[in-house]
Parts: structure tokens; sequence; C-alpha cells
């Protein structure tokens, strides 16, 4: 089983993979609205060819996977990149949201996650002054800079734009 939140609604619908295979389409339980990536032939929960399940996770990207779990990922759909540390208590105050987030994605997007303190390389080329930022990437390039804590339906929104 997978959660899967509506686009339309934002309600969680428990939806069993297999349906997708015998030619069913899901549909929200509240308001009827096709759940994302649940048709057939585009099924969320495999992502597609050459695309890795996150299994709901934010995945850790560091200097040396950058360019592979960001840049290359955003080929096939968007990527958050959360740009943070562990001393930083903002960061600390959206770390659940960003959890959220990526248990609610269906394959639509990725979450990801860069320590700065650990990773100084990669924070210096996106010129990161302040944490948290937050980037969107789409097709290897950002999109989107978001810059300080913000609740999970302003980076859900932002997010959404880029789909």
């Amino acid at each position: 089983m997978a959660t899967v939140a509506c686009l339309n609604c934002g309600a969680k619908n428990r939806v069993d993979e297999r349906v997708t295979l015998v030619g069913k389409q899901p549909v929200c339980g509240r308001c009827g609205t096709r759940l994302p990536g649940a048709g057939v032939g585009e099924s969320a929960w495999d992502a597609g060819p050459g695309v890795k399940r996150d299994e709901g996770k934010p995945v850790t990207v560091t200097d040396a996977t950058f360019a592979r779990e960001v840049l290359e990922a955003s080929a096939a759909r968007p990527v958050l990149l959360d740009a943070w540390a562990p001393w930083c208590g903002p960061c600390r105050v959206i770390a659940p949201a960003l959890e959220e987030l990526a248990a609610e994605s269906a394959g639509l997007y990725r979450v990801a996650k860069l320590n700065v303190d650990e990773n100084p390389r990669t924070a210096a080329a996106l010129g990161i002054q302040s944490i948290p930022t937050l980037f969107v990437y789409k097709n290897g390039q950002p999109v989107e800079r978001i810059v300080g804590a913000q609740p999970k339906n302003v980076l859900a929104a932002r997010l959404a734009a880029h789909l």
C-alpha cells in the first residue's frame, strides 16, 4: 500500500500499487479527483524507467552525490533540496514537514537534504549564506530558492508550481 496525497483537496489516500496493473485509476476518497501518477502505465510507485523509488524518505545528498541525486534526478521530476545543519533551530522545525512531503510525494517529486557543515564545497557553490535555504530543481537547474523556515503548505505550494 502507498499513501498518496490528493493534489485537489490534500486528503491522504491509501492505494494498492497493484490497482494500476489491472487498468483501474484510483481516485480520491474525499473529492473523487484522479490521484497523481495513478493511471495505467504511469504508476507513481515505480516512478518510471531509470528513477528509483525513494520509499517516502528524504534523500541525503553529499558533495560527491549532489550531481546524481539532485541535478540528474531533476530531469525526471522536480527535486526539493534542503540545505540545513544539525545545530540550526529553524532547520529542525521544518524537518518534520519535509519528512511528510517526502512521504506524500507519490513519485511526483523528490525531497533531498544537504548538511552544509559536512558538505562545504556544494554549500559554497550554491551560495548559501543562511539556513535553512531550500531550492527547487527542475531539469538540472534551480528554478526557485526559498530562504528561511516556511510551513508545510507553503513549501508544498511552491513545489507544486513546478510539477
